[in-house]
């Protein structure tokens, strides 16, 4: 049967005619967008309670004049029976996120289940990731794609892995396609522990405006629309966002985004190009001692050296284009950034101060090339995929600064670095019978690479490759359930300065050298249950081992490996479709981890989350114009210390919202933080030295969570 979405005048919702098809999580629907699912909008949501008995009579009757039935599309929804290869793969999207709070961009991939994101410096760099215990840094393994084209960056003046999601406008997310663990052959880089693939809408059925006015001085403004254009649809939007957030010290945020995207046939080949241009300035204020705020010299919001922020743009084009068997990728992109950062104060230089800029100006390029077809081996069906990619960071600025009030005043590290990379892989997935599938996966990387750097005996080259195989199998046990056990090798490549050091940039000592690639290898099982109406649930087991884990030294400009770690961990996805007006989902994660070869009590793996979870209610409105949502997020508590006598205390957020929609406008607000806790978004413990201290002191460092905040939404549909 056919499924035609088409806008209902009253809600601007998905409308399913005659019946209804769940699709495959590869389909997607014609002509579903932010329009018609209701709200678009991924960061002003709406809260869950009981408003159906604010109906309105009159669109309910025409609906049902009309022999209409009202239904919105779910991501999580979408039949994994017989499709997914791991129990922890998964996708979100359509009314997912249109009913999801986010108090910042970089909590779109929190619809992960059991992924986190926080913040220990200004809005404008990348978040903090969590997930399966892992502390990512800003994403040392687990990446990200947008529209084909790689978002972490490789031998980054911040971090390995840095994922910095802000040029990404949310409204224009269509789906998250995410998977966990080494076990998929078409990732390589940066997923370990997990990798995500963010896909934009190809065309809205209605443009709108939108106006958001929040607390503490925040304006946003987005606008987006689709026009037909030659055999395609050209799709665009802009973005404007500001704030001085919730610090003693304005963050003064200026952010500008800009995406243009065609889907269509161009000569006779079905082709998706997307432009996106990004621009940001921020003022920060970083994580603070807690001995600073215990004493009365700051406050919980202030701040210690007023210098800190920065500014970055990124410029990024991509295509992919379906070549009768084969699905061609290319991306090129542009990017720069520019950091002050102070952890440590006056730790190192008294008398000026251990402010330092980190600047990153590079090029990337790349592509990938994948073929899938079908075939027999013995008489079982074979589907077996083909793939390659290759990519080139032409970084042409990696440089260290000392500053003093934003003034540079000396060079620690000014590199430059050409790194490529090819990746080549084959899967072959056997259908054993009709109920049993096998999946054997081979991936081999090769990375090479040159770095000049400013002390010539830091300057050098060299190559290395890693062969990685992945084995999967998937037992559909009836028409409800289904059983996966998958196991693989995985890597993260390391900053390759760090690689061919031979002298620290500060110290001037002898420093060693380190591998290029640190392997992983983990294993999972797992058992998915779907009843087919509306309801299911996802429980995996998993185990991974490191060979070692990214610790990034800012003020060396260089990453430092540790020891070999271990983890292991139960996950719990679900998702139940209560009625067709209200639906609830459940995610929770608990784990342990350790150093490997450290003794009892000294093996804590410092900043690692072994509990997580999240909830969420939504409430839809069929025919009333009504949407709300309550959601639930809890981090739990982290050793700060490898023997655990220092700790992080647990967080735990509640954000609502509501809205009102009408043919042509909508009107929403929503409530961050709900009950005001005085949670901390991260905290660390290290030495540092605060002006006036005679000696260093270790403490916690922690930058807190926003306080309750206000945001009032208009949104104009045309």
């Amino acid at each position: 049967m056919d499924v035609k979405p088409v806008e209902n005048p009253q809600t601007a919702r998905t409308i399913i005619t005659t019946a209804i098809v769940t699709p495959a999580p590869e389909s997607k629907l014609p002509g579903s967008s932010p329009a018609g699912i209701g709200r678009a909008n991924g960061i002003f949501c709406a809260t869950a309670f009981c408003l159906s008995l604010l109906a309105s009579p009159a669109s309910q009757a025409q609906n049902d004049a009309d022999g209409i039935e009202e239904v919105v599309v779910w991501g999580r929804s979408l039949l994994q029976l017989g499709t997914a290869d791991a129990a922890s793969q998964g996708t979100v999207g359509y009314a997912d996120f249109s009913t999801r709070p986010l108090s910042r961009v970089g909590e779109l991939v929190e619809v992960v289940p059991g992924m986190i994101a926080t913040q220990h410096s200004g809005p404008g760099k990348a978040n903090q990731y969590f997930l399966r215990g892992f502390n990512l840094d800003h994403g040392s393994d687990f990446s990200t794609s947008f529209d084909g084209m790689p978002v972490n960056f490789r031998s980054h003046a911040h971090a390995q892995g840095y994922m910095d999601l802000n040029f990404i406008i949310p409204e224009i997310i269509e789906r998250v396609d995410f998977q966990k663990g080494p076990y998929f052959a078409d990732t390589g880089d940066f997923s370990l522990a997990g990798a995500n693939a963010m896909q934009t809408y190809d065309r809205l059925d209605a443009g709108f405006t939108e106006l958001t006015l929040g607390s503490k001085d925040e304006i946003r403004l987005v606008s987006a629309n689709s026009i037909e254009l030659a055999d395609g649809d050209l799709l665009f939007a802009l973005e404007h966002h500001q704030s001085n957030g919730f610090f003693v010290l304005d963050q003064d945020v200026r952010k500008y985004n800009g995406l243009l995207k065609y889907s269509g046939d161009i000569g006779s080949v079905p082709s998706r190009i997307t432009f996106s241009a990004y621009d940001s300035q921020w003022i920060s204020t970083n994580q603070v001692p807690q001995r600073a705020v215990n004493s009365g010299l700051i406050d919980r919001f202030g701040f210690i050296d007023p210098d800190l922020g920065g500014n970055s743009h990124r410029y990024s084009l991509s295509g992919n284009f379906e070549l009768q068997n084969w699905q061609l990728g290319l991306y090129a992109s542009s990017y720069y950034m520019s950091l002050i950062n102070n952890p440590t104060y006056v730790l190192n230089d008294p008398a000026n101060g251990d402010e330092f800029e980190q600047e990153d100006e590079r090029r990337v390029f790349g592509g990938s090339l994948k073929r899938q077809s079908n075939s027999e081996l013995f008489g079982m069906p074979v589907r077996q995929t083909l793939g390659a990619s290759l990519r080139h960071d032409d970084v042409r600025e990696l440089n260290l600064f000392n500053t003093v009030s934003r003034q540079r005043t000396g060079s620690i590290r000014e590199d430059e670095v050409q790194e490529t990379s090819i990746g080549l892989f084959a899967e072959f997935q056997l259908s054993l019978s009709e109920r049993l599938r096998a999946t054997l996966g081979l991936r081999y990387d090769h990375f090479d690479f040159d770095v000049q750097a400013l002390q010539p005996a830091n300057s050098g080259s060299d190559n290395d490759g890693l062969l990685q195989p992945k084995l999967g199998l998937a037992w559909l046990l009836n028409d409800n359930i289904e059983l996966y056990g998958n196991y693989g090798k995985g890597f993260h490549s390391n900053d390759v300065r760090a690689a061919v050091n031979r002298i620290d940039p500060v110290s001037g000592e002898a420093t060693d050298q380190q591998p290029i690639l640190a392997e992983g290898e983990g294993g999972e099982i797992g058992l998915r249950y779907d009843n087919r109406d509306g309801f299911s649930i996802a429980i995996a087991w998993y185990e991974l081992a490191t060979d070692s884990e990214l610790v990034f030294v800012g003020d060396a400009g260089t990453t430092e490996p540790s020891d070999p770690t271990r983890r292991n961990g139960i996950e719990i996805n679900s998702f139940w479709e209560i009625s067709d007006q209200l639906v609830a989902d459940f995610s929770g994660a608990h784990g342990d981890g350790h150093f490997r070869g450290l003794p009892d009590g000294a093996n804590a793996i410092t900043d690692a989350h072994d509990t997580v979870f999240g909830a969420g209610l939504t409430y839809v409105g069929l025919g009333n114009g009504w949407t709300a949502s309550l959601r639930l997020r809890h981090f739990g508590d982290a050793a700060l210390t490898e023997d655990e006598t220092v700790n992080k205390n647990s967080s735990t957020l509640l954000n609502l919202g509501l809205s009102y929609s009408r043919p042509r406008w909508e009107l929403g607000v929503d409530v961050l933080n709900l009950l005001d806790r005085a949670d901390d978004d991260i905290a660390y413990f290290f030495e540092s030295r605060l002006p006036g201290e005679t000696e260093a002191v270790e403490d916690i460092h922690f930058h807190p969570a926003n306080p309750r905040a206000l945001r009032l939404m208009l949104r104009y549909k045309f």
